[in-house]
């Protein structure tokens, strides 16, 4: 019975371990990240350094922007979202080669957009003219969608 008390302490210290030194190296991570939080969901961690996710509006930019009744494209996404993982790669360089600024906002990190934006569900694309939601795309869809959407809107 000892051996067994002893099996399971060693195996519950190694667990505990591991989790300490994996936090420790997602929060050594994400020191100065462009979120400006002082920890971050693993998920986000892994995509710091994703060239697709580089254009981050964090919620106070983006209410001022809007407050200031100017026009902005965002991008809503979630960094476990498999559906935001899957459009993303194709989405950020659509919007660079169509010379459209694709803000990123992440609600899995600033879970307050949902309820402010009535995100329903990720990914999702709002444009926004004078401050005010003008149109929406939620949801993966194709490049032909979204390019359509940007000729509309941002291109116009």
């Amino acid at each position: 019975m000892k051996k067994v008390i002893i099996f399971i302490s060693v195996v519950v210290v190694l667990f505990a371990g591991i989790a300490i030194i994996t936090t420790m190296q997602n929060n050594e991570k994400a020191e100065g990240n462009m979120f400006k939080k002082e920890s971050l969901d693993p998920a986000t961690v892994d995509l710091l350094d994703d060239p697709n996710y580089q254009n981050v509006i964090l919620p106070e930019e983006l209410d001022k922007k809007l407050e200031d009744g100017k026009d902005a494209t965002i991008y809503f996404y979630s960094s476990t979202c498999p559906h935001c993982k899957e459009t993303t790669p194709m989405l950020a360089p659509l919007a660079e080669e169509m010379d459209v600024n694709l803000e990123q906002y992440n609600v899995l990190e600033f879970t307050q957009g949902w309820d402010q934006f009535q995100i329903e569900g990720t990914p999702t694309v709002i444009h926004f003219e004078n401050g005010k939601e003008v149109d929406r795309l939620t949801g993966s869809h194709s490049k032909e969608t979204y390019t359509d959407f940007f000729n509309k809107y941002v291109k116009e």
